[in-house]
C-alpha cells in the first residue's frame, strides 16, 4: 500500500502512529501488507556516451554548441539502482555543494548537463521513474527530441534510454 505524502513537504515521508495525527501506515517498499519481504526486481543503470543522441542534439542546437565534440573514449558505467531509493543526476559543484550519485562532471565532463538536472526514484512497488529537475536543457527520452516536463514522474521500462546533458544516455535494464 502506498499513501502519498499529505504533510510534511516534498521528500519527506509522513510520520504515523499515535503522535502524528494519522490513523494509517506506510508499507515501507519491498514489503507486503503483512510485513512479509517481497521478491524485489534489481534495476541498474549502464551511463555512457551516445554518438547518436550527440548527433541529434548537435543538429537542434544554436551556434553556442558549435565548439562541442564527441568525446574519443569514456568507458561506461554501470550502476545498480534497486535499495538506494534515488539517485540524482548532474555535475558536481563545490560551490554549489552538489555531489550527485550519478555525476557527470567526471572527464569527460558533459557541458550540457544541469548540476541538478533529473532524478530516478525508486517507487513503492519496485519500479522506477525519472524525473526532471527543470534542468537547462531538458531530459529526453528514446531517441525523442520532446523534453520531458520538469517535476513530472515518468515511469521507467526496461531498456528505456534517458537522454541528458550534450552527449549522455542512461540506458535502465531490469536484472
Amino acid at each position: 500500500m502506498y499513501a502519498e505524502p499529505s504533510a510534511g513537504g516534498p521528500g519527506r515521508a509522513p510520520q504515523s502512529g499515535p503522535d502524528s495525527g494519522t490513523s494509517f501506515r506506510l508499507t515501507p517498499p519491498g514489503q507486503q501488507q503483512g510485513g512479509a519481504p517481497q521478491q524485489r526486481a534489481t534495476w541498474f543503470a549502464v551511463v555512457a556516451p551516445d554518438h547518436d543522441y550527440f548527433t541529434d542534439m548537435m543538429t537542434r542546437s544554436g551556434p553556442e554548441a558549435a565548439g562541442l565534440y564527441f568525446p574519443q573514449y569514456t568507458a561506461e558505467r554501470r550502476i545498480q539502482l534497486t535499495g538506494r531509493g534515488q539517485l540524482r543526476i548532474g555535475r558536481r559543484s563545490q560551490q554549489r555543494g552538489t555531489v550527485p550519485e550519478i555525476d557527470l562532471s567526471a572527464s569527460p565532463e558533459d557541458p550540457g548537463a544541469s548540476h541538478h538536472h533529473a532524478l530516478l526514484a525508486e517507487q513503492p512497488d519496485g519500479s522506477w521513474v525519472v524525473v526532471d529537475q527543470d534542468s537547462t536543457n531538458g531530459t529526453t527520452m528514446n531517441g525523442s527530441p520532446d523534453t520531458l516536463p520538469p517535476h513530472t514522474a515518468i515511469p521507467l521500462n526496461d531498456g528505456d534510454r534517458i537522454h541528458v546533458g550534450a552527449w549522455t544516455t542512461i540506458t535502465v535494464h531490469l536484472a
